[in-house]
């Protein structure tokens, strides 16, 4: 308590006032210049010191996790295609091309393999590094193969570890951010604690490793740090040049392994679109970040082979109409409130129309279809029509792409952080209101907002940049409970900020008239302090007891199944069936896929709703043909899809096939007037009751108590 408070008077600007008129008279003898070296001394060990604490809390994260992992699967104990197994979905899909590079006779033979992709969509060949974000793969296989390290270490192991250790990384960068913002390391302390403890809210990783997104934000974090920083004010242009560096390469490496980074940045340039409108950042580093924006995404765009899904992105559209905005509206700051505000709707506007101008003539020079079923899903997600589109209906019946659930704030809460944030927020945005009226009101209103300066403060440009993001992520985190670790990390960093903020102390205490230098010093440091050993004192033996916890993988179907298919199939054999599935085929056996879980290209999309006619109401013909027209061996019918019940009516997958070709849904309930019944039963059902209309095209190869396989007939 006490050294951290001898360093807040070397700040606090209120002591440095009531002694200026004394050091005035004071000569530059001795006593000064070492009261100047103690200052720096103590600087420097201050840095030292929190340094230290943020690299200690990153490893410890990445061993709390990596522990997590391996007592949750018993990791080290199982088998490969176990551990192969437990990367579940498209987390399965990527590790796969990890495995292939690392199995590859050269690194040149893996690329091409890459390059050249035949296994991924059976009867067509395509390029997984355009497709798909696998340069992370495509690094970390080839550092395995040139670093000495195959006899000590197996490549999933360096592959986990690694996800692991961007833990570290993410950890350091959040603590970073809420020191810069706060002046204090006891901030980033209590950013981290908080990041932990609410574990279950803030990261996945332990359980979806290769997931783009536990590549991706860690990126994403030290990218928010290094803009934080950017945004302080004299900053000298060596710094700041390093500092624009540096988050061109976050921004770079973020683009690089997430497919949804432009819509991040779309809103992370929304932010600071709006920031710029009322003046609250400085213009020349706002058009900076713009240009990284664009900069990072083109640099992507040509290592992916020119994907036209980045090119006709909304981002590239958006910031690009900006630039050219303000090259036209040059005098936009200038003039009276009213006069200022019809420039800034104006300013808004012209934005607007270039940017959707701009996008669709690209899309339509590019015939771009890539992400139509975004839009579509957003359009129904808000009400603006229903739709009977399948793919659309895919994401709206799950979980991860529905609302926020209100239990997320229960948990939040039980930690203090959601309590804290919503003080802060409310006393920022307060801030951030007046700062703005200010800013458009010009020398007019200057009297007024001197009379309001006694219980307000000025909004710096790193905190009220932090304040928008905040706002806008959180925004999206209510709307798709998937985006909620963008929100609920920054939420970790933005409370902590305002606990152990000099600012938000000195206008609660201002406002109830309390107010000296030294009161606030003592609740920036006491409050965060009591905080902190209030979450030790009720979480420790909660973390304690989560570690002591051993449990084991078990999936002993799945594992018959990918055994049963390395055992007796050839190798060119092609496999239909889930998108979830045959992820888990691909890895564990290398078979040929029709269909997998990365979704965003419109022929897969088509492609996978015709194969998922094995769930519908189809004769066994058109199956068969839809089946052989993609060239298919075997289909691999679950029953956990065919007879689902974790969905309710009308978001099963059987439903969303009925209604997306016109027939009535099963079961009690309601259906649109315009649905019809189907002329056959469904196909997964009546297969298996071994009708010769069915045996003369499919024939039962496999089965368990989970999956069923059938073989196709190869009829001239």
């Amino acid at each position: 308590m006490t050294t951290v408070r001898q360093r807040r008077v070397e700040k606090g600007t209120e002591a440095a006032e009531d002694q200026s008129s004394e050091e005035k008279n004071v000569k530059p003898d001795g006593k000064i210049l070492s009261d100047r070296t103690g200052g720096k001394l103590w600087n420097i060990l201050s840095v030292t010191v929190g340094g230290v604490v943020a690299i200690s809390l990153g490893l410890l994260t990445s061993v709390y996790v990596a522990t997590l992992h391996e007592n949750d699967l018993w990791f080290s104990n199982i088998k490969e295609v176990e551990r192969e197994i437990s990367f579940r979905t498209e987390c399965g899909l990527y590790y796969s091309y990890y495995k292939q590079m690392i199995q590859a006779a050269s690194i040149q033979q893996g690329l091409h393999g890459l390059v050249y992709d035949n296994k991924t969509e059976s009867v067509r060949t395509i390029n997984i590094l355009e497709r798909m974000n696998v340069y992370q793969e495509v690094f970390l296989s080839i550092l395995y193969r040139i670093l000495p390290i195959q006899q000590y270490l197996e490549p999933v192991y360096f592959y986990i570890y690694t996800l692991f250790g961007l833990q570290a990384v993410y950890v350091i960068a959040l603590y970073v951010t809420s020191w810069l913002l706060s002046g204090t390391w006891l901030s980033g302390l209590l950013a981290a604690c908080w990041y932990i403890t609410n574990r279950i809210d803030t990261t996945r990783v332990e359980f979806t490793i290769p997931l783009r997104e536990n590549w991706a934000l860690p990126f994403f974090a030290v990218q928010i740090a290094a803009i934080t920083y950017l945004l302080r004010t004299h900053l000298q242009p060596v710094q700041e040049r390093l500092t624009l560096m540096t988050v061109f390469i976050a921004t770079f490496l973020f683009s690089l392994t997430w497919q949804f980074n432009q819509f991040m940045m779309l809103i992370q340039a929304l932010a600071l679109f709006i920031l710029d409108c009322f003046d609250m950042l400085p213009t020349a580093k706002v058009m900076w970040l713009y240009i990284i924006q664009i900069s990072g995404l083109l640099l992507v765009c040509v290592l992916q082979f020119f994907n036209s899904m980045i090119l006709g992105s909304l981002l590239i559209s958006f910031n690009a109409s900006v630039l050219i905005a303000r090259t036209m509206q040059k005098n936009l700051k200038k003039g009276g409130l009213l006069n200022r505000l019809g420039k800034l709707i104006l300013h808004v506007l012209l934005v607007l129309c270039l940017t959707l101008l701009m996008n669709k003539f690209i899309k339509k020079i590019l015939n771009l279809e890539s992400d139509e079923h975004i839009f579509k899903f957003l359009k129904a997600k808000f009400g603006f029509g229903a739709t009977r589109d399948f793919d659309a209906n895919l994401y709206l019946c799950e979980e991860a792409f529905g609302l926020l659930p209100l239990n997320t704030f229960s948990r939040l809460s039980d930690t203090l952080l959601f309590y804290v944030y919503i003080f802060v927020l409310f006393l920022m945005t307060v801030a951030a209101v007046i700062v703005a009226f200010r800013n458009l009101s010009g020398s007019n209103q200057v009297q007024f907002m001197e009379k309001m300066e006694e219980c307000t403060i000025t909004l710096k440009p790193d905190a009220a940049y932090n304040l928008i993001h905040t706002v806008l992520f959180g925004c999206l985190a209510l709307s798709t409970m998937r985006m909620k670790y963008l929100w609920t990390s920054h939420m970790c960093v933005f409370a902590s900020f305002g606990l152990c903020s000099t600012e938000v102390w000195k206008l609660i205490l201002k406002c109830i008239h309390l107010y000296t230098s030294q009161r606030t010093c003592v609740m920036k440091y006491s409050i965060p302090i009591i905080a902190l050993l209030y979450i030790s004192h009720k979480f420790w033996p909660g973390i304690m007891d989560e570690l002591s916890e051993l449990r084991e993988f078990y999936d002993p179907d799945t594992v018959e199944l990918m055994n049963w298919i390395k055992s007796n199939t050839p190798n060119t054999a092609v496999f239909a069936g889930s998108m979830q599935l045959l992820a888990g085929v691909k890895l564990c056996t290398g078979r040929t896929l029709t269909n997998h879980p990365h979704y965003e290209d419109k022929n897969l999309r088509e492609r996978t709703k015709q194969i998922y006619q094995i769930y519908a109401k189809r004769s066994p013909e058109d199956v068969y043909r839809i089946l052989r027209s993609f060239g298919t061996d075997y289909v691999i019918l679950e029953d956990s899809i065919c007879y689902e019940r974790r969905h309710s009516r009308g978001c099963r997958l059987r439903d969303l096939l009925d209604v997306a070709n016109g027939h009535i849904m099963d079961g009690l309930g309601e259906n649109e007037p315009d649905l019809k019944p189907s002329l056959y039963p469904r196909f997964c059902e009546e297969i298996k009751k071994n009708l010769p209309s069915y045996t003369l095209h499919f024939t039962r190869v496999f089965q368990n108590k989970t999956f069923h396989v059938y073989k196709l007939a190869k009829h001239k």
